[in-house]
């Protein structure tokens, strides 16, 4: 059998962007040895120092924002991080695949589909896991500067320090043999001693399948 070779993913459930990443990652999966390992990070953690800079749509998305991530941490600090997959799948699917509203209601029906307990929903208006919170931000964010977003995907190197990156940013998630190509094609990129950034501007939004 071929050792996985572990990928730590971290996003923001509101995120998406980080959602079309993140199916991308399940397909890599598929046709890799990869193991993908979730952690959260926060937008609106991301944020705090430049609120007063941003569009008040966006400063009022950041409101929402802090429910979500919350529930996320409480859930992995009471029943472990193996909770994180399923209950981010379920929770993005509602956001983004059902365009479901962020509230108390959708955060129960994802627990619930997640196999967790709905009371892990009150987490959403508390501040009882921040500090957990925000040092699992800081974790991954801490590997690629404060200049870029969510996610952040971070795998071993050769010389067994990690290799840290944002992105990639695609739509829709590749799938099969796109997937694999991809993922080759970014650890070869990535890997690249003093490579920083390839980008062009997006032409379309994301696109749920």
């Amino acid at each position: 059998m071929t050792e996985k070779t572990p990928a730590d993913f971290w996003f923001d459930p509101l995120c998406p962007w980080a959602w079309m990443t993140s199916r991308w990652m399940l397909e890599v999966e598929k046709v890799r040895p990869v193991q993908v390992r979730w952690h959260v990070m926060s937008l609106a953690v991301l944020n705090e120092p430049r609120l007063d800079e941003l569009p008040e749509k966006y400063r009022e998305g950041m409101k929402q924002a802090w429910g979500p991530v919350r529930v996320c941490v409480a859930a992995e600090q009471k029943y472990g991080s193996d909770v994180l997959g399923p209950l981010y799948t379920a929770l993005g699917t509602r956001f983004h695949n059902r365009q479901e509203p962020k509230t108390r209601e959708t955060l129960v029906a994802a627990l619930e589909e997640a196999g967790l307990p709905a009371d892990l929903a009150d987490a959403a208006e508390s501040d009882a896991y921040d500090t957990e919170l925000r040092a699992s931000h800081e974790a991954g964010i801490s590997l690629v500067g404060t200049e870029v977003g969510t996610p952040v995907i971070a795998v071993p190197g050769s010389d067994g320090e990690q290799i840290a990156f944002f992105g990639p940013v695609v739509t829709p998630a590749p799938k099969g043999e796109q997937a694999a190509k991809l993922w080759d094609g970014t650890l070869m990129v990535a890997s690249i001693p003093g490579f920083y950034e390839i980008k062009r501007t997006r032409t379309v939004g994301p696109i749920f399948d």
